[in-house]
């Protein structure tokens, strides 16, 4: 839970606000007495949150604005005008698929976006930035995964810089990953209660696939303590229970719909996506976790980053992003990140 000491009478911007995680970080932090910077580019969805607000929640001081975190000038034109102190950074592409087909896509939105947002943070002396990362960052098998391990590197080194007091103001720069959210949007949940309300079949991609899951609400007060928590520097990954096969997620969501699986509704298996694999991780081999008090939460502690060897090499990645081509880029994003072995993918044979 967040502290409302720590938070009382703040200036909190929240990128990606109109998006799943974003509007549920919105609605918990209405009980603290805070002005809110709610940033989408999704101009209905962000209508639709101010308006929510205004009925719920009248007395909440909030911002609604339109804005693109890939826009550094129009970013800094709002750090200029409210110098946010807490900011919570969810705006991203995260569509696995899709990001295959479009790399300069992932970069501009999850690498570029996050680096102008950490950027700006670091300028205007906030307080605090927490990027909302993903279990697809560990041994990413996709684009989307990558791009989103290239933000974390970012951040790491980004933090690292602070600590060895090269920064003018210590900004607290951290990091969550958890697993799946349930009912986000776009989220396999949702597909699935389509699927049954139209009579199906439900589609898996493969009998074996596994995935963790959490509550959008469980996820967002986990990622408002771990801002509370942490010093600078640190991983917080989330526990999320056991894993849980989609094909038993199908199952149980038509027996629930009150249905019989494969009598009623038929679960039929098509085939792994591009950059999809099997299971997901939620942290690496070489990061160690460590307990917090809270039994949720803990702390992955990995390598270190310097600041002065990674910036130019993303900072090539984002200037690549807008001209090269797919494979080229691809090729860029996984000398950064060795680990990035693509799965079921055209990229495959840059791995070869």
């Amino acid at each position: 839970m967040c502290n409302k000491g720590n938070m009382q009478r703040k200036t909190v911007l929240i990128t990606g606000a109109a998006g799943s995680i974003g509007s549920e970080i919105v609605h918990q932090l209405n009980r603290f007495d805070l002005q809110l910077l709610l940033c989408d580019i999704a101009e209905s969805p962000l209508h639709q949150l101010a308006l929510d607000i205004k009925d719920h929640f009248p007395n909440v001081k909030f911002h609604p604005l339109i804005a693109d975190v890939r826009n550094y000038d129009r970013m800094k034109s709002i750090f200029e005008t409210y110098k946010p102190q807490y900011i919570y950074h969810t705006a991203a592409y995260k569509h696995v698929p899709l990001m295959e087909e479009q790399p300069c896509e992932a970069v501009l939105a999850n690498v570029l976006g996050t680096k102008n947002i950490a950027d700006l943070a670091k300028e205007y002396q906030s307080e605090c930035f927490v990027l909302i990362s993903t279990d697809k960052a560990v041994n990413p098998s996709s684009v989307m995964g990558a791009s989103k391990r290239i933000a974390e590197i970012y951040i790491k080194a980004l933090s690292n810089q602070v600590k060895k007091g090269k920064t003018d103001f210590p900004t607290r720069f951290i990091i969550t990953r958890f697993g799946n959210v349930l009912d986000s949007n776009g989220s396999v949940t949702l597909r699935f209660s389509q699927q049954i309300e139209s009579g199906g079949p439900v589609t898996v991609t493969h009998p074996d696939i596994i995935r963790y899951f959490m509550t959008i609400p469980e996820a967002c007060s986990l990622v408002l303590e771990a801002g509370n928590l942490g010093k600078g520097g640190e991983i917080f990954v989330f526990d999320m229970g056991d894993s849980i096969k989609i094909t038993d997620k199908a199952e149980e969501m038509i027996r629930r719909a009150g249905l019989e699986p494969y009598k009623d509704i038929d679960i039929v298996y098509t085939e792994l996506r591009p950059g999809e694999k099997l299971y997901e991780e939620l942290w690496y081999d070489r990061e160690t976790l460590k307990p917090t008090k809270n039994k949720k939460i803990k702390i992955g502690t990995g390598p270190d980053y310097e600041y002065n060897e990674i910036a130019p090499v993303i900072f090539r990645l984002i200037e690549s992003a807008a001209n090269s081509e797919k494979m080229a880029l691809v090729k860029m994003m996984k000398e950064i990140v060795p680990e990035f072995i693509s799965c079921n993918s055209i990229y495959s044979e840059l791995d070869k």
